[in-house]
């Protein structure tokens, strides 16, 4: 049997959608997961043929069960993850068992924002910065390249806006710094400027040195306790301007690592000196976005992101063409979710493509401090950019979650 192995698996989202994918293309689906929850709510998953429980921190674990799909006489084709934190293990375990398109060692740099941060360093996109190293003392000393506050204060291997926080003076900087150091001592810190301005998404996918731009998405920022990203919106026509000074970054990006073939979303803000790139993963974004691409363009990009690890040709070609805007629900207060109510109100708003509630009567809900706590969301399409954002924000609106706070 021609198999697909993934390393981790959420229940929703493009790495949900990949599976779905790889069924559908008509291989056997293998998920290496260390959740038991997913274990113990397997007849949900019926689109992975395969669900093992494995310690995913643990090479070896994993190889034995390679090695056990091997001796049952499983073809492994492709070895990946659409999962943040697998990305690299499952490009490492790929180079080892099947034929990897992928270069491990871009990704590995692409994964971490210290290796990116410095690995373009001298690269006009890249804000000014600093790395601040576990054995280093404060107070620091921002000098390095006229970096001023305000600045963001990140871990290096952060994802989902965990782990990215505020500073707008050196008081503040410090105690980040010390909060970030007593959460992970050994974890290199970044502090980098503050940059204004329009923030955009942008899908990648690379086949054989051909750049193909999956999405452009205009996102919509709520600063709290964290920058949580709230509303995306898919640009249908993307203004000339800027999308030949993202082509130049992205050509840039993808010849100074050698990115013969993967896929990869970058997150930029526009200036009034060009484009900064925030952070880049080596990964279709999470969550709703290959939901969202779908309707606004027809196309799957993470089954075309498949094509392209098998060693097909992947094709972006469009079938539809809408503005689509996506809106997240955060929660101001925490508490018990006992019910939400609406959602049948905001599937029936004329526009509406999907309406996704996440957790449970009886989950535990708070205000965001990661991606990770956004609880719901409503894709809808529009003629123009506006009209998907205003039936997006209408629906979500219809949403209620009632709490027990205790």
């Amino acid at each position: 049997m021609k198999t697909i192995i993934f390393i981790g698996l959420n229940k929703s989202g493009s790495s949900r959608d990949a599976v779905k994918a790889a069924n559908e293309l008509g291989y056997y689906t293998v998920v290496f997961t260390d959740q038991e929850k997913q274990i113990q709510q397997r007849g949900e998953y019926k689109d992975v043929h395969q669900l093992t429980l494995v310690d995913l921190s643990n090479i070896e674990e994993i190889k034995q069960q390679i090695h056990l799909l091997q001796q049952r006489g499983n073809e492994i084709i492709v070895i990946t993850s659409f999962v943040a934190k697998y990305v690299q293990t499952a490009s490492k375990l790929a180079d080892e068992y099947c034929q990897n398109y992928l270069s491990t060692e871009a990704l590995t740099i692409m994964e971490n924002k210290d290796k990116t941060r410095t690995f373009f360093a001298n690269q006009a996109f890249t804000p000014r910065f600093k790395v601040i190293t576990e054995d280093m003392k404060m107070p620091f000393v921002l000098t390095y390249q006229k970096l001023k506050f305000p600045v963001v204060v990140k871990c290096a291997s952060s994802t989902g806006s965990k782990d990215v926080l505020f500073a707008k003076n050196m008081k503040r900087l410090e105690k980040n710094v010390s909060k970030l150091r007593t959460k992970n001592p050994s974890e290199t810190i970044i502090v980098e400027e503050y940059v204004d301005g329009d923030q955009y998404l942008v899908e990648v996918l690379v086949s054989n040195w051909n750049v193909q731009i999956g999405a452009v998405i205009k996102q919509e920022i709520t600063k709290g306790k964290r920058f949580i990203v709230t509303g995306y919106g898919v640009l249908a026509e993307v203004p000339r301007n800027l999308e030949e000074s993202l082509l130049s970054v992205i050509e840039t990006i993808v010849s100074s690592l050698e990115f013969q073939n993967g896929a990869f979303h970058l997150e930029l803000r526009w200036t009034d000196d060009g484009w900064r790139l925030i952070e880049i993963n080596p990964r279709i974004s999470g969550g709703a976005m290959n939901r969202m691409i779908q309707a606004a363009f027809g196309y799957s990009l993470v089954e075309e992101t498949l094509k392209m690890l098998i060693g097909e040709t992947p094709s972006l070609e469009k079938t539809s063409n809408q503005y689509v805007f996506t809106q997240y629900v955060i929660l101001e207060n925490k508490g018990i979710l006992e019910k939400v109510t609406g959602k049948g109100r905001a599937m029936a708003t004329p526009g509406v493509v999907e309406v996704y509630v996440k957790p449970k009567s009886g989950t535990y809900v708070t205000p965001p401090l990661s991606m990770g706590q956004r609880y719901a969301y409503v894709i809808a399409k529009g003629d123009t950019f506006e009209e998907a954002q205003s039936i997006a924000k209408q629906a979500a609106n219809e949403l209620t979650f009632h709490l027990r706070i205790d």
